[in-house]
């Protein structure tokens, strides 16, 4: 038998990827659950298995091609002693069944064409009368966490314009909705000055357009949309990590020896990890649908990651449970997998709270953004020595600067100074942590 198989749900909020690598080819013999394809979300890079068995009887995709859920990827002759004298006689009867599975997207025209089947035609209205309510306006099919997304976007679903299976309204439908809704809006104010100088700027020069990475297109998609949503607030502090260096640089060895490194990032972990549980506050979300606050009881925190595609950041779990060796190999070979493309999507959901470091590349300060159903992320810059007065005299210290931005619909100026305040407390005495972490 003749089957199609289909692009499945590869996570939330995925509709699109791009396939980075086709596995199998014409004639190729596959196992259910064999990788057939590799595809690249704008989260991760992930191996699609097959849900067949059989031989590869057509590839409908290339590589670089951008396809879609639901899109048809292979067609497998399925195995089996009995399925290949069906396949023969199920030939004429499969274009018939192709129509009346396409005859959802466009209302079943296809079944009104056969003259000798004019009982069909009657069920085809309850598609049309289901796609009917999206262009009124009126009732629109859209699932619970689309509508809460749509409400906390200030966005009316009735308003949006449904792709989905029989106009159902999808999370992709209310992003674009806001994106169109954010371009109509701007020519009143300066975008269309910028949008025609974009278009004059052959005439200074050569220029060069790109095309945007999923990563990219998903990362302004998400900035954008957290900058216009979400009331940030950032706080700035020092933290003097003199004496905590010289502990990094002794126990390195250790680190090293357990496949990791002592970097400052793993030690601020295991502080973050100490400070959510003190101050649960920073590792909530808020429901703005129900009107509640939703407290996690495990601490997973993301950190920032510099790739060639872009911003990665993939979660380390149990922080609170873990030492700070067992921290920083986790970290190590995380931070590998997201360079070398082999994170799966397990592996950058489910944070509660975010760390972007930038001191190793420079800088003094910066405000990192809030996103997705966190409350708080912070920031890390380059520290430098700096000379402080200690003891009734000036003393060259190490200074590390730290940067707190939180959503202040939930966490208030005093709240944020008290966290970060305790993670610099922690950072230059580490028996702070011993007694209140």
């Amino acid at each position: 038998m003749t089957t199609d198989y289909k692009l499945p749900e590869l996570g939330e909020n995925i509709v699109k990827a791009t396939i980075v690598g086709v596995l199998v080819g014409v004639g190729d013999e596959v196992t259910k659950g064999q990788g057939v394809l590799e595809v690249e979300t704008d989260k991760a890079v992930i191996e699609v298995p097959s849900e067949l068995a059989g031989t590869v009887s057509a590839v409908h995709v290339r590589e670089g091609q951008e396809i879609e859920i639901g899109q048809l990827l292979l067609t497998i002759e399925e195995s089996g002693t009995t399925a290949q004298p069906v396949a023969a006689p199920a030939k004429p009867a499969a274009e018939p069944v192709a129509k009346a599975d396409d005859a959802p997207t466009p209302p079943p025209a296809s079944e009104s064409k056969p003259a000798a089947a004019p009982e069909p035609v009657q069920p085809a209205p309850p598609p049309a009368s289901e796609s009917t309510p999206v262009s009124e306006g009126e009732l629109v099919a859209a699932a619970p966490s689309v509508r809460r997304f749509a409400r906390e976007l200030g966005v009316d679903v009735n308003d949006v314009k449904g792709t989905g299976p029989y106009g159902r309204v999808t999370m992709d439908d209310v992003k674009t909705h806001v994106r169109v809704g954010a371009s109509s809006a701007a020519p009143r104010s300066t975008a269309q000055p910028a949008a025609e100088s974009a278009g004059e700027m052959t005439k200074w020069g050569p220029v060069e357009r790109e095309k945007m990475s999923n990563v990219r297109r998903a990362t302004a998609r998400t900035m954008g949309q957290a900058w216009s949503t979400i009331p940030m607030v950032t706080q700035f502090d020092r933290a003097d990590i003199t004496d905590l260096e010289q502990m990094r640089k002794q126990y390195g060895p250790r680190a090293e020896a357990a496949g990791g490194k002592l970097t400052p990032t793993a030690i601020i972990l295991k502080v973050i990890g100490a400070a959510l549980k003190r101050f649960p506050k920073f590792n909530a979300s808020i429901d703005l649908e129900r009107e509640e606050i939703i407290y996690k009881h495990y601490v997973h925190v993301g950190v920032a990651v510099d790739t060639d595609r872009g911003l990665l950041v993939p979660v380390i779990r149990d922080v609170d449970k873990k030492n700070v060796i067992t921290l920083s190999a986790e970290l190590n070979a995380i931070a590998q997998k997201a360079r070398d493309r082999k994170l799966s999507l397990d592996e950058m959901q489910g944070a509660g709270f975010s760390i972007s470091n930038l001191g190793g590349i420079g800088g003094t300060n910066f405000t990192p953004l809030v996103s997705g159903s966190e409350v708080a992320i912070l920031g890390v810059a380059r520290g430098s020595t700096e000379p402080v007065w200690m003891d009734g005299q000036f003393q060259p210290r190490l200074m590390m600067p730290l940067s707190l931005t939180y959503d202040h619909r939930l966490i208030d100026g005093a709240d944020g100074a008290r966290f970060l305040r305790w993670v610099c407390e922690a950072l230059e005495k580490p028996f702070v942590l011993m007694l209140e972490g």
